[in-house]
């Protein structure tokens, strides 16, 4: 293999690399989403830590010796919810990798079990939140609202980007075989 081959092979290209690109950047559309409708939505008292923050306090404490400052909690607690979002939609994209079509009941799905994986099981067991009976249904119904509009918008953004990713291969290969095409023959191929 010379050089010019191996430049020529991106190795960014695949339904494996397509996947998760386009989950990743899907669940970070998804997280923003979801952040910004929290801000409407009872999710919880409004003298009530979140579980990120919880964590982001914890964190704080151990390595400053204080607590995040009222005025920063905010942004620090999309220190944990960026992260966590990219990664279930990176997941996500990956899982979705070979299906380029947009279906919405995956992101409702999605939105449903991260939903339900996080509030209604992992956070109450390890103490981060209270247990899903001591938390009244209508927080319960908006938490769920923002998990699935974060699902569904992660599903519509995957399903964008993963289409023009695959354009995009689809394109370079065309070029790559007219390439070779004009080789065979004998002729130069320029690209204008």
């Amino acid at each position: 293999m010379n050089l010019e081959t191996f430049l020529s092979n991106d190795p960014g290209e695949g339904n494996a690399t397509r996947g998760l690109i386009s989950g990743l950047i899907g669940g970070l559309a998804g997280t923003a989403v979801k952040s910004t409708i929290e801000r409407f939505l009872d999710v919880r008292k409004v003298d009530q830590k979140s579980a990120q923050m919880k964590i982001i306090d914890d964190l704080s404490v151990k390595i400053t010796g204080t607590p995040v400052k009222t005025d920063n909690e905010g942004i620090a607690e999309q220190l944990v919810n960026i992260p966590l979002g990219v990664s279930v939609g990176a997941a996500y994209g990956y899982g979705k990798r070979d299906q380029v079509d947009t279906n919405l009941m995956d992101g409702v799905l999605l939105g449903a079990t991260t939903w339900a994986s996080t509030h209604e099981t992992t956070l109450p067991l390890v103490g981060l939140e209270k247990s899903p009976e001591d938390i009244p249904i209508r927080t319960q119904i908006s938490e769920l609202f923002s998990h699935v509009l974060f699902g569904v918008t992660t599903e519509i953004v995957r399903s964008y980007v993963n289409e023009r990713l695959l354009e995009r291969e689809q394109s370079k290969s065309m070029r790559h075989e007219e390439e070779e095409e004009y080789d065979d023959r004998g002729y130069e191929y320029h690209e204008y």
